[in-house]
């Protein structure tokens, strides 16, 4: 069988030979994913003399099932004008360097990537109206971690009761937070921002589109009061990304009501915590880190150090419990 025979092979549509060699599109130009829609992407590029420029693109056909989503860097070939009516081809998706993930509830096998490339992780909660929904910060903290994500509580609504309870619950993971009311200035939460690719998530009702308006006034994100039974209203409906004033970009997504994790092992979130991962290497196969495991390496390695280990512990199987677990909260 010569080269020919194992290249070429019959269409299903008619006698004309198909190829599996892929063009290798050398003229791709590179850019950055901002919004997602429909099918459609916008495409930053970089235009002529240096000055960005959004382009509309489809995915190619040759990508086969691989989606593309906000953040993700990509290449691009076709009209890279940005004119209207004009359509470029996405040919290439780079290798991604973090990933948001979630699945629909945990007995969804389908993962779906949220947003690709961010570099923290902005999960906004307010302390009151709504109550803080633990089990979601939960699996919020989850996904950032087994995502390479660094985690930033953005606590709303400080004014109207205190954060305290809430960080207590992950005093021992040294999760940085920042506290926010309509009242405070926004420098502390620019200062963490300013030149980082930033994902905001959050459920409906905590005041999350409205911060994004707040940090990026052009964005004009929708926004929606909480209802009388104290859950928010759905108000965006799409991952957008914006240009933060002063440098960096922030990624507001829609209210989320659920973040399956079905994909997610207690290892992957282990992994994140290099003292830990290395400590678990001794526990035996198939363990689960937690306290009902009877031969865990993890206490012994909690009781033979210093007291801030055994705080850093039962934080962190807080989050191993919601690797697997479906329930109010969730």
């Amino acid at each position: 069988m010569d080269e020919d025979d194992v290249r070429v092979r019959p269409s299903r549509r008619g006698s004309r030979p198909r190829t599996r060699t892929r063009p290798m599109h050398a003229d791709a130009v590179p850019g950055l994913v901002i919004a997602v829609d429909r099918g459609r992407m916008t495409v930053r590029v970089e235009g002529p003399g240096g000055a960005p420029v959004d382009v509309t693109a489809m995915r190619a056909r040759e990508l086969g099932r691989h989606g593309v989503v906000v953040g993700d860097r990509v290449r691009v070939v076709g009209d890279t004008s940005g004119r209207t009516d004009t359509l470029a081809r996405i040919v290439v998706i780079e290798e991604r360097a973090t990933s948001l993930r979630r699945t629909a509830d945990d007995t969804d096998p389908t993962e779906r990537v949220v947003v690709a490339n961010a570099d923290l992780l902005v999960i906004v909660t307010s302390v009151t109206d709504p109550e803080p929904a633990y089990g979601f910060l939960d699996r919020c903290l989850v996904a950032a971690y087994a995502g390479g994500l660094e985690p930033l509580l953005c606590l709303t609504k400080t004014d109207l009761a205190s954060a305290e309870p809430l960080l207590a619950r992950y005093a021992g993971l040294s999760l940085d937070a920042v506290p926010m009311s309509r009242e405070l200035p926004l420098e502390d939460l620019v200062d963490r921002l300013r030149d980082r690719m930033s994902v905001f998530v959050g459920q409906s009702g905590v005041g999350k589109s409205t911060l994004v308006n707040r940090l990026v006034p052009d964005a004009l994100r929708a926004t929606g009061d909480v209802s009388k039974i104290g859950k928010g209203r759905h108000t965006s409906s799409s991952a957008v990304l914006f240009d933060l004033p002063g440098g960096g970009t922030v990624i507001d997504t829609p209210g989320i009501r659920s973040f399956g994790l079905a994909h997610v092992t207690a290892d992957d979130v282990l992994s994140a915590f290099e003292d830990i991962a290395e400590a678990a290497t001794e526990c035996p196969p198939g363990c689960g880190h937690t306290a009902e495991d009877p031969d865990c390496a993890l206490d012994a390695w909690a009781a033979a150090g210093p007291p801030a280990r055994e705080q850093q512990l039962a934080a962190l199987r807080v989050l191993l419990g919601a690797v697997g677990q479906v329930g109010p909260g969730y």
